[in-house]
């Protein structure tokens, strides 16, 4: 059963509120669940995320270190496709994550909990619970984590997207919010020699941790007004003076 706290989490998931969208999802989301921070990352290539958003420092920490030894309870949900939940990173055993295990007791997180993002085969991320006390989630908690976790994979593929976004214009061809989309993600493809797939996450990741449409983000590549780099940031482009 969904608490109250988590209704009000998907219904700021859900709104269009602007720039500090972001910050109060998982400001109310970590609330709900019962932690200190929370982070989403993309399933890119192979077993490789990338970090998506992230609520604090602590929760970033714990995130660059799990990227950096290539394990954790994070690669190995977006590996398996199953939850991970460690309620005391201090005694995890040395044959499980060897390196991680040496780094636990400097760590601020004590308990992680990871809940793969997806839709049967298809998995698109983690969502990463950081407590900075040790101890299991309660039942509700669990739930509720469950639940954010389908909302975000949601957001991530786009479903239910025209409803935020609103309906196109009278008139308009059926496939014309699709077309722009696969012409931005051709755009990136070629800009940061990615492969398609890839760019298309990119996109994906702007547009959600910018708090629109990822048709709003195609139609400004695909008008030169936007530039996205390496680190899934977006700039206009360079303006060479010919002069």
């Amino acid at each position: 059963m969904i608490s109250d706290r988590m209704v009000g989490v998907l219904r700021l998931l859900q709104s269009d509120d602007g720039s500090g969208q972001v910050a109060d999802v998982t400001a109310a989301g970590a609330a709900a669940v019962g932690v200190d921070g929370l982070a989403v990352s993309l399933v890119t290539e192979g077993d490789l995320t990338e970090l998506l958003w992230c609520s604090d420092a602590a929760t970033r920490r714990f995130e660059d270190l799990q990227l950096t030894l290539g394990e954790g309870p994070g690669p190995d949900a977006a590996r398996t496709g199953a939850m991970v939940w460690v309620p005391d990173l201090v005694g995890v055993r040395l044959a499980r994550w060897p390196a991680l295990a040496m780094e636990a007791p400097a760590l601020p997180a004590r308990a992680v909990f990871c809940f793969p993002m997806g839709i049967g085969a298809i998995r698109t991320g983690v969502l990463t619970a950081v407590r900075r006390a040790p101890g299991p989630l309660t039942a509700q908690q669990a739930d509720d984590a469950l639940i954010l976790a389908d909302a975000l994979t949601a957001r991530c593929l786009g479903i239910g997207e025209s409803r935020v976004a609103g309906p196109p214009p009278a008139g308009s061809p059926p496939t014309l919010q699709h077309a722009v989309i696969h012409q931005a993600t051709g755009m990136v493809s070629v800009q940061l020699s990615l492969p398609l797939p890839q760019a298309l996450l990119r996109l994906r990741a702007h547009a959600y941790s910018s708090g629109r449409s990822i048709t709003d983000i195609s139609q400004d590549v695909v008008d030169r007004q936007l530039r996205l780099d390496h680190h899934g940031n977006g700039t206009p482009p360079t303006v060479v003076d010919k002069d």
